[in-house]
């Protein structure tokens, strides 16, 4: 039991590990400057070379697939392996040893590392989701939260050590997943369910591991924010600051090594204790399922992507995540020419912002909606509504550009579109089950390409090309001035609001199902 309980926590803290590097699907604006101009692209064409990096996503289906036929270290073997061909072909781009590529080339090398994560992260949500199944809120907001910050990680690490050069930045982006992945491949296991069902007893110790991984977390965001805000560093500062970094990382491992340190008497005592429980997680799957015959949404482990694409409800929290991701992405992906718009050369700091803030929004949305929920049935819809709004006045502060909107901007969209994804990836394990999770999962993140396409590509680049052509001729590639981007602002802040709607729909359909969770999972306590 202390053995099985000890590895199920060092897989969790390996799949932090994972997630703390694969997050580089949001770091496109570190190095977008120097591909635009190695290559002499329009700014559509430009950002229609981030699509194709989104693109990479769609075919995530196949680590859906995959992930119900492999073991969860085959998937990590992919994942990095594609990476590390995806991102070191743009590195010899850039770095000058080999000649840009045609086009069409470089879109499939920028696909292949956007898709390397969607390997990474299929491999860590599946597994440590069914290794805690009765705390899926903490969990996929600490998994979703540290890949929030791994875009601030990477691009801190790199202006530590190699100044922002985005050459030595892509070769950062191709060799540290495969690395770390390498680690996670000999740990991450899913764990028999009858050998680590958790306890009552346990719930309190299981919530306070996840509170000090956490905290680990808050540390390390506020530590990143302080590098970000602190002006320039001198070499020796610089690498004291990576040297901390990494024993931050590190410092999770302690839970692993308590676990296995614990006394035999102490774990035996335990599982004793844990026989009972085993019940009460079946009582709360049966609750589930009654449910799901009352209401027609088929919800349980056995639910499969067709019949979740039956449902109303999968359509509702797949366009309203549509609205909230799709347009989030579109700031990432413009960062650059957002800054170099409105005056900034070095958007560095505001892609970091949108980092550490995406991760305040994924973990506290975990811990937020699994306390309501677990208190009252609050649907977790709601806190996804709650994004939306406050998403729409991001982009509506951008639109109007006063002093700071970049600042106040970029937080309230890296915020927002870290509650998105945390609480939809519990409440699409919630309303579908886990058995074929892992396939469902990456149909709903389909938006993510999707939204890159109809929000990037299309809007943003045509709209920003046409206020170019309007400021320097028909051959301009460069806007400078808020009016830029204002209109595209707007646009995505009416689709936020319809995001809303969906949301507050969704949250009325599935009350009676969140009611039902919160009333097994207070039958269980008792």
């Amino acid at each position: 039991m202390g053995r099985g309980m000890a590895m199920k926590w060092l897989g969790l803290v390996t799949a932090v590990w994972v997630q703390s590097i694969s997050g580089n699907n949001y770091t496109f604006s570190n190095y977008s400057d120097a591909l635009k101009t190695l290559m002499g692209l329009s700014q559509t064409e430009l950002n229609n070379l981030s699509v194709a990096k989104d693109v990479g996503k769609a075919f995530g289906i196949l680590a859906g697939l995959a992930s119900d036929k492999l073991p969860t270290f085959a998937i990590l073997l992919i994942g990095s392996l594609e990476g590390f061909l995806g991102y070191g072909v743009q590195w010899l781009v850039v770095r000058g040893s080999i000649q840009p590529l045609p086009y069409w080339q470089m879109c499939v090398f920028l696909c292949m590392g956007g898709n390397s994560t969607t390997w990474m992260n299929t491999a860590v949500l599946v597994t440590c989701i069914r290794n805690f199944r009765r705390s899926r809120g903490p969990i996929s907001g600490i998994l979703k939260g540290y890949v929030g910050l791994s875009t601030a990680i990477f691009t801190d690490l790199c202006a530590a050590l190699f100044s922002s050069s985005p050459s030595s930045f892509l070769l950062l982006l191709s060799l540290a997943p495969a690395a770390v992945c390498s680690t996670a491949m000999l740990f991450l296991r899913e764990v028999p369910r009858n050998d680590d069902e958790p306890s009552a007893h346990d719930d309190d110790e299981e919530a306070f591991f996840f509170s000090l991984i956490n905290a680990v977390a808050v540390v390390i965001a506020v530590y990143l924010l302080a590098f970000d805000l602190s002006g320039r560093h001198g070499r020796a500062l610089s690498v004291a600051f990576a040297a901390g970094l990494l024993l931050l990382l590190a410092a999770p491992l302690l839970i692993p090594l308590y676990l296995w340190a614990a006394p035999a008497k102490e774990a035996a005592a335990l599982s004793e204790e844990a026989a009972a429980p085993l019940l009460a997680g079946g009582g709360e799957r049966e609750a589930v399922a009654v449910v799901g015959r009352e209401e027609g949404l088929r919800i349980g482990d056995e639910h499969t992507v067709m019949e979740a694409a039956r449902s109303p409800d999968f359509w509702l929290l797949f366009v309203s995540f549509l609205c909230g991701v799709g347009t989030g992405l579109t700031v990432m992906n413009n960062l650059g020419q957002i800054g170099l718009a409105m005056g900034v050369v070095d958007v560095s700091i505001f892609v970091s912002l949108t980092s550490i803030f995406g991760f305040f929004g994924r973990i506290a949305s975990g811990f937020i909606s699994e306390h309501y929920l677990r208190k009252s049935g609050t649907p977790r819809p709601v806190w996804n509504a709650v994004a939306q709004v406050v998403m729409a006045v991001g982009y509506m502060v951008m639109a109007a550009a006063p002093p700071g909107s970049l600042y106040v901007g970029s937080a309230a969209v890296g915020l927002c579109y870290g509650v998105r994804l945390a609480v939809t990836v519990a409440t699409a394990s919630e309303l579908f089950g886990l058995s074929h999770y892992g396939l469902i999962y990456n149909v709903i993140i389909l938006n993510l390409p999707l939204g890159s396409f109809l929000f990037s590509g299309l809007l943003a680049g045509i709209l920003y090309d046409a206020e170019a052509a309007k400021d320097g001729g028909a051959d301009a590639k460069s806007c400078v001035g808020a009016h830029c981007y204002r209109l595209v602002f707007i646009v995505m802040a009416f689709a936020c609001v319809l995001g809303f709607f969906l949301d507050v729909l969704l949250a009325f359909r599935t009350k009676k199902l969140y009611a039902k969770i919160h009333h097994a999972r207070r039958s269980s306590k008792a």
